[in-house]
């Protein structure tokens, strides 16, 4: 029965074991779907393995159908485009999801479905996948989509030396670190709608990959490019207007015949009011839009308070503290050990975060994530904080903090900065605005970052701590680690990956890469009649679904 409804395939044997792990008990429904469909179940087989029917499981994950027609508006950021490869914002992502797509998508119950492609298959050791190309999809210029343009995109993410390029982090072995380019026979077109890639190891992310933001499925001609610029994508919307800080319109496309029997809405309006919840407030007051991006602290209660519906999503988002180490004296791993010794993660995110959510261990793995290894509780000592730091002969420098101008981040950074006041330290608040703080944000000496949730924690860690990668905002470089997460990467069994795992999260606690007070609920509120608008574990807006109520 699990092989019909898996496409007709055969089950994975890993996804046999998983679900032997979930029915004792060891492994969350969630986790359970990101690893098993991953390796290509689909959601209906998955469930169908830990024993849920084929009708309990469309319920667990079916979208309501909305009226076609309607033009909605949503508060989002609206910021320069770019190549997507270089997208370091969801609202990039979800700026442009209409127009260009993805081959993979991740929901909100952890499973991953498919998008640009039908279906997909892993191996037995997740060394080669073979990937199926949706038969039916064109371009808006009306030219068939195929195998060899998903090649051009594999190939085009595996450039690692296109600065920015974080999809090169997503690809891991498939690049050679020689060329800094696929390996050569690695991705193969089978046929138009077949391809297989071939890895020199196992590894367990790369589905997860395909699906982040970054991941735009671009057409050859046009890789490297702006999708806004161009306007050539496979998606049913056209971008219309663009302008960075005011607002972007996407229309549906009347020249396209659209893949797929979801976009409903004919008009879409990205409003931007900044990056201050009161303003936001202000704006759904004043009619101005219908949906927010996100909400957060004690405005999650106020717009509920004005009528407005709200959705909320546990996840692995958090927001991080890190010291830059290209920058004195923060390559001191003294001086970055006292200031973890300062913080109390608990008053941070009763101060920053009004407490919605659980307190984290300084090493960016999260409870949700199957691999996650409890270590013993992280030590908070004021008086050893400015003793340590004394010692490294750094009691008089000047800590400044910087951090964006509003919301949480702002009062989880200044609660971050009270504690080490507290504890004897020298410290000044940088406050930027929103319009030009994301400039820049790799490059600060000691700031605070949003990051989204991930589906793994070798995930997070082979975005933003391997050596060199595009998003290593803290400068971090441990050849060691780097080791280990290769190890971590391909290891299919979560037991087995945790006991490895439990090595990189100490490696990270003891070289104190970074300072982590919480992990994050995320909200989301809107007006009654928005259709399909629940929060997603890693913001995602998928305009494709939206609708109003008649």
């Amino acid at each position: 029965m699990s092989k019909d409804l898996n496409r007709g395939r055969e089950i994975h044997p890993a996804a046999r074991m998983y679900a032997k792990e979930h029915l004792a008990g060891d492994l969350s429904r969630r986790e359970f779907l990101v690893r098993t469909t991953a390796l290509g179940l689909t959601a209906t087989a998955a469930y169908s393995l830990i024993g849920i029917g084929a009708a309990e499981a469309q319920e667990a994950f079916a979208r309501e159908t909305p009226p076609a027609g309607g033009t909605l508006k949503i508060q989002m950021r609206v910021i320069a485009s770019k190549d997507p490869r270089v997208y370091d914002w969801s609202e990039l992502g979800n700026m442009t999801r209409g127009l260009v797509e993805y081959l993979v998508e991740y929901n909100r119950d952890g499973s991953f479905s498919g998008v640009l492609l039908e279906s997909w298959e892993a191996n037995d050791d997740a060394t080669e996948y073979t990937l199926h190309i949706r038969p039916g999809v064109t371009w808006n210029t009306g030219e068939a989509f195929t195998a060899a343009h998903v090649a051009a995109n594999f190939e085009a993410w595996c450039e690692a030396d296109v600065e920015g390029n974080s999809m090169a982090a997503r690809m891991g072995g498939l690049v050679d670190p020689e060329t800094n380019r696929a390996r050569e026979g690695a991705i193969n077109v089978v046929d138009d709608t077949t391809l297989t890639i071939t890895l020199p190891a196992p590894d367990i992310t790369l589905v997860a990959g395909i699906a982040d933001y970054p991941a735009a499925v671009q057409h050859p001609d046009y890789i490297g490019q702006d999708p806004v610029a161009h306007g050539v994508g496979t998606g049913a919307y056209m971008i219309s207007e663009h302008e960075v800080g005011v607002r972007a319109v996407l229309e549906k496309n009347p020249d396209h015949t659209y893949w797929g029997d979801t976009a409903y809405l004919d008009r879409i309006e990205i409003v931007d009011v900044g990056t201050d919840p009161a303003a936001w407030l202000a704006s759904a007051e004043a009619g101005e839009h219908d949906m927010t991006y996100e909400t957060t602290g004690d405005y999650i209660d106020v717009f509920t308070a004005i009528g407005w519906e709200t959705s909320e999503v546990v996840t692995a988002a958090t927001l991080v503290i890190r010291c830059n180490q290209a920058n004195a004296p923060y390559e001191n791993v003294a001086v970055r050990q006292a200031i973890n010794l300062a913080v109390d993660p608990n008053e941070v995110l009763a101060l920053g975060y009004a407490g919605r959510g659980i307190v984290a261990e300084n090493h960016h793995v999260c409870p949700v994530h199957p691999e996650y290894a409890e270590l013993p509780p992280i030590t908070i000592d004021k008086d050893l904080a400015l003793q340590t730091l004394t010692d490294a002969g750094y009691a008089d420098h000047v800590f400044e903090v910087t951090s964006l101008d509003a919301g949480f981040e702002r009062d989880s950074s200044d609660a971050f900065a009270a504690q080490l006041r507290d504890a004897g330290f020298n410290v000044e608040r940088v406050i930027i605005p929103g319009s030009t703080f994301w400039n820049d944000w790799l490059n600060y000496p000691l700031s605070s970052t949003t990051w989204n949730h991930r589906e793994l924690g070798v995930i997070i860690y082979n975005l933003a701590y391997r050596s060199g990668v595009a998003w290593n905002e803290a400068g971090y470089s441990n050849p060691d680690f780097d080791a280990l997460l290769d190890t971590a990467n391909g290891i299919q069994d979560a037991d087995a990956r945790r006991e490895t795992m439990a090595q990189l999260e100490q490696i990270m606690q003891d070289d104190a890469v970074i300072n982590q007070s919480y992990w994050r609920s995320l909200y989301r509120s809107y007006r009654p009649g928005v259709i399909n608008a629940d929060m997603h574990p890693k913001f995602e807006i998928n305009v494709h679904y939206l609708g109003l109520a008649a």
